[in-house]
């Protein structure tokens, strides 16, 4: 089972951390037992990195899943991140069309998607949404969502009784203590918190992220 099935099983609940912008913070993930990290590519973002500094993401190499953010890139940006050894899995979070999700997947690249749950009851079909999982986020009008609050999540359980083939990841205002009922209410295959792991935008704390694991370990 390659990082990223493990990451998208089912049958267990996986935590990736996002917005990690240094070497330390990864390896802190990786001693906690986090299956995947996101790298904020996009420069609207309050923990944007620069992919010139990102250099250090190579070493994580097999030691945890890497997952690129970005918001309307090009296929460009995305596919030298991907050729540079930066990251495994591209994540979009802008208003990408699925015929561009399709081209990364034929080109051999994993695809996440990541909508406001405002706009999930409009997918109807697998081709709608071609990507290898879709991340459910808060709507954020006029953004692209990390605002560190939670919506209702019973969208998200709706979402997934719907569509049970399509690996269901749930962002939003996840933290510490919310993780446990989070995983109960709507049962996806992995939480994906920014905030709610930090002490300050990109500065991530070792207590929460263990805090994290344990309530989804429950």
């Amino acid at each position: 089972m390659t990082r990223l099935d493990r990451f998208l099983d089912p049958s267990r609940v996986s935590l990736k951390i996002c917005g990690v912008r240094s070497a330390d913070d990864a390896s802190m993930l990786v001693e906690s037992g986090v299956e995947a990290l996101g790298v904020n590519f996009w420069p609207g973002s309050k923990r944007y990195l620069d992919p010139r500094q990102a250099g250090w993401l190579r070493g994580f190499h097999d030691r945890i899943l890497r997952v690129g953010v970005w918001v309307n890139p090009t296929d460009d940006e995305l596919l030298r991140c991907v050729r540079d050894g930066l990251v495994d899995v591209v994540q979009l979070h802008g208003d990408e069309p699925p015929a561009q999700v399709l081209a990364l997947r034929d080109a051999g690249v994993p695809c996440i998607k990541a909508l406001g749950a405002d706009r999930a009851s409009g997918l109807a079909d697998p081709a709608s949404c071609p990507a290898d999982a879709l991340l459910l986020d808060a709507p954020a009008a006029g953004s692209y969502g990390g605002t560190g609050k939670t919506f209702d999540w019973s969208l998200a359980r709706a979402l997934r009784l719907r569509h049970p083939h399509w690996p269901l990841i749930l962002a939003g205002g996840i933290t510490p203590d919310n993780a446990a009922a989070a995983v109960a209410e709507v049962g996806p295959c992995a939480l994906d918190v920014a905030s709610g792991a930090e002490t300050a935008p990109g500065v991530k704390d070792p207590a929460k992220v263990r805090a994290l694991v344990a309530a989804i370990d429950r």
